[in-house]
Formats: C-alpha cells, structure tokens, sequence
C-alpha cells in the first residue's frame, strides 16, 4: 500500500446517508435504464423487422438470462467483498478481488461460450423457438455468444468501479455503451442491410469499446483498488468468497432462465397452434422489455445502496445500514408503482413502441392483456427486490439465495404450471401476481426478524449476533 497516495472513499461511513444514496443510487439507476433501453433499442428495431424476428428474439432470452447469471456470478460476489473491504481498510485484498474478477470471467465466459455454441439448435428449440423463428434466434445469439468474454468482463469490472468509489464514471461509461449501440443499430441493421444479425454485432462493439475504458480506469495505481502485478493468478480462497456471495444473484438469473424457458413452453402449449404460439411468446418478449426497465431502475437503487451498506456494515456503523436500507426500499416501491400505473391505464400503448402492425394487431392485443395481468402485484415487488438485495449486500448469502429463489422459483413456477389448467393463456400472467404477492410475505417475515437482531447493536459492537460475516 501506497500510503497517502490512494483515493479511498470514506465518505461512505461519514457523509449523510440521504446524500450518499442519491450520490450512488442516481448513477447506478442511469445506468440501468440506459441498459435496459440498450436492449429496449435493439427489440424496437428487431420488431419492425418482422413479427417472425421480434419472437426469434424472444427465444433467445433464456440463454441470454443464462449468460448474464454466471456475469453475475463473479460482478455482484466482488463488487460486495470490495465494498466492506474498502470499510475495512484491506486494500491489497480488494485488489485481489479485482484481479479474479478479469481471471474468472474469462475462464467462465470460454466455457459458456464452447458449450452453447455446440448444442446451439436443441439449445433455442427447448427455448421455445420454432421452425419460423429459430433462424432469426440463431443469427443473432451467435454474434452475441462470440462477444460473450466481452460482455461478462465490462459488467464484471463495470461493478468493481462502482463499488470502488467510482460510480458517476460507471454511470457515463454505461450511457456511452447505450448511445454507440442505439447509432450502430439503424446502421447495421437497416442501412448495411445486416438485420438481426446488425443488432447483435452493434451489441458487441459497442461493449468492446467501453471494456477498454475500465481497463483504463482501473490501470491508475492512485486509486484505492487497481489493477497491479501478481493479482491475474487465480486466487481460490478469493474466488471462492466472491462465487459464494454472487451465489443469490447468479441463482436468481438461473431460475429467471427456468422461468422464461417455461413460460415460452406454456405458451405454446396452451396458445393452441404454433403460430399463435409465435404470437405469445412475441407478445411475452415485449412485456419483459416494458417490465425489465423498471427491474433495472430497482437494481440502479440496489446498486446504490450496495456500496454505502457494505461499507458501513464493514466498518460496524449499523444505524447508518438500517438508514440506508428503508431510504432504498421506499424509492423501489415507488418505481415499481409506477410500472403498475402502466400495466393498468397505458399498456397498449407502451407495448405498442415494439410491434409493427401492418401484419395485424394480434400479437399488440396479446401484449396489452399480458402486461396488465402482470402488473397486478407490482407496486409491492420493489420491496422483495430491495430487501433480497440487502441480505446478499451483508454478505448473507443464505438469506439472499432463499428469497431469490422464492419468487422465480419456490412459488412461480407451481403457479405456471397449475393456473393455465384452469385459466389457460391468463394463468401464464397471472401466475407472476401471486408469486409477487407470496414472496414479498416472506420478504417482510426475514427482513423483521434481522431487524430485531440489528436492534441489539450499537455502532462498534461485533456482528456476530447476525450470523452474516464473510
């Protein structure tokens, strides 16, 4: 350690927690709608295509969800260790951190990557692609997978920068990456004359340019975490600790895979013919586009109060961890409030951005109905969002992995299998209302009894009472 040279962020255990949210939290939310507009973007474009490319697209989700958790995997297990780190002034073991963080995405990102590639057919087949549609998914996921250790590196590092102390530059990074890919998507798409594929290569450079920025940013030696000589060799007690926290985060886009996978293969099921399976699964693509926006708002919040809670709970500052947390919670409800609004007074013409009409209206109306079922629930979910986050910021993975699972898993998955039985079509939607509304119950009966337990402590005190240490 250079002592007196490193930029270190102790205005995390100092400054007002307001302020610090809103330091944190409003880059962190800029940068997620700015990803979420990135693939928004590029579903606007792919659906004036044709309705055959918009539900290739929609088949390729699963595997994209796939990608995204094992990205998760390593980003969100070392952006949470290198918070408390900071908090307790480890700086050469944050930097460790750092350097299994480039080590094991692309260890991770090659074998993804020779896997999927391999079994790419039965892959989207089981996805829910049919005949029709299965071209248009192959031509734009392979790009795609190719560019897969670029993608897994940016959003892996992309994190470490925010958690580190940087995250307005994460935040303009992020737009930068948004902007370039929504100027390459019109080029490549409609004026090279590339298609889906133009979508798909847009992606990819657009992410390759930014990954060369982070690694920029983190060759700086004058800050508290960079990059430095030694730390590229895989550390397994590092990485062991990293996988374990990113643990809930990888499950949870695991189990939205599952989810998706099922959903497409219920959808087609109860659709009653392959075309109007097509249709559904169109359809289902666009809500998910609509709804994902506001996820990512949520996680911009969690985002933001990660680095803040970690590093006070680091430093055992636990009124300033209470604070944070119920300041977060209270913006994700609101957010998700919001998208309920949508679901029900507007979803026809919020769903109507992605669909090109001039083949009929079938698939807008099955859009339109979806959404509001969808939304029935939602202006409670960002709670279950915020609180699942909150445990896995503690480094409470158990916590984090059983509410992650819960919602995905535990409760909306026996919902999709039974109500379409008896609600056909109506089931697949409803199915995400009772899963929010059970989740959340949970949410709230863990959050109560950590609560009770942190009551206990005064600033100082050792945290062994929450059962929550690294």
């Amino acid at each position: 350690m250079a002592g007196g040279t490193r930029e270190i962020p102790t205005e995390l255990g100092t400054k007002d927690v307001g302020k610090l949210l809103r330091q944190y939290a409003w880059p962190a939310i800029i940068a997620q709608v700015a990803a979420s507009l990135y693939n928004m973007v590029d579903s606007i474009y792919i659906g004036h295509l044709s309705k055959d490319a918009i539900s290739g697209l929609a088949a390729t989700f699963p595997l994209m969800n796939l990608s995204t958790a094992f990205g998760t995997l390593v980003g969100a297990g070392a952006a949470t260790m290198i918070s408390i780190l900071l908090g307790q002034k480890h700086y050469h073991m944050g930097n460790k951190v750092l350097g299994n963080v480039v080590s094991l995405n692309i260890i991770i990102g090659l074998l993804f990557m020779g896997v999927t590639l391999a079994y790419l057919d039965p892959i989207l087949y089981f996805f829910g692609a049919s005949a029709t549609t299965l071209p248009f998914a192959k031509e734009y996921i392979t790009i795609i997978l190719y560019g897969n250790i670029v993608t897994h590196l940016y959003f892996g590092l992309n994190a470490a920068m925010r958690s580190s102390g940087s995250p307005k530059k994460a935040m303009m990074l992020t737009i930068f990456t948004v902007i370039f890919n929504a100027i390459l998507d019109p080029i490549f798409i409609f004026g090279m004359d590339m298609g889906i594929a133009g979508a798909a290569w847009a992606t990819v450079i657009a992410q390759v340019t930014s990954m060369l920025v982070v690694l920029h940013h983190f060759n700086n030696q004058s800050r508290a975490i960079h990059f430095e000589k030694g730390i590229f060799r895989l550390n397994w007690n590092v990485a062991k600790k990293s996988l374990i926290i990113g643990t809930g985060p990888f499950l949870m886009n695991v189990a939205a895979c599952i989810v998706t996978i099922f959903i497409n293969l219920q959808l087609r099921k109860y659709a009653g013919s392959d075309e109007m399976g097509d249709a559904y699964i169109g359809a289902y693509g666009i809500c998910n586009r609509i709804i994902f926006m506001f996820i990512m708002i949520c996680m911009g919040l969690n985002q933001g109060m990660q680095p803040i809670a970690g590093y006070n709970y680091g430093a055992r500052l636990y009124s300033r961890v209470k604070e944070v947390f119920w300041k977060t919670a209270k913006l994700g409800m609101l957010v998700t409030t919001i998208c309920f609004l949508i679901g029900m007074f507007i979803p026809r013409l919020a769903c109507g951005i992605f669909i090109n009409t001039s083949g009929g209206t079938e698939m807008l109306d099955i859009a339109e109905r979806g959404l509001r079922l969808f939304t029935i629930m939602f202006p409670i979910v960002g709670l279950q969002m915020i609180g699942t986050n909150f445990f896995q910021s503690l480094g409470m993975v158990k916590k984090s992995i059983i509410l992650s699972l819960s919602r995905q898993l535990l409760m909306l998955l026996p919902a999709l299998y039974l109500l379409p039985m008896w609600l056909g079509t109506d089931g697949v939607w409803l199915s995400f209302p009772v899963s929010d509304l059970l989740s959340t119950i949970l949410t709230v009966i863990l959050l109560r009894r950590l609560f009770k337990k942190f009551n206990r402590l005064r600033d100082g005190d050792s945290a062994t009472v929450l059962d929550g240490q690294l």
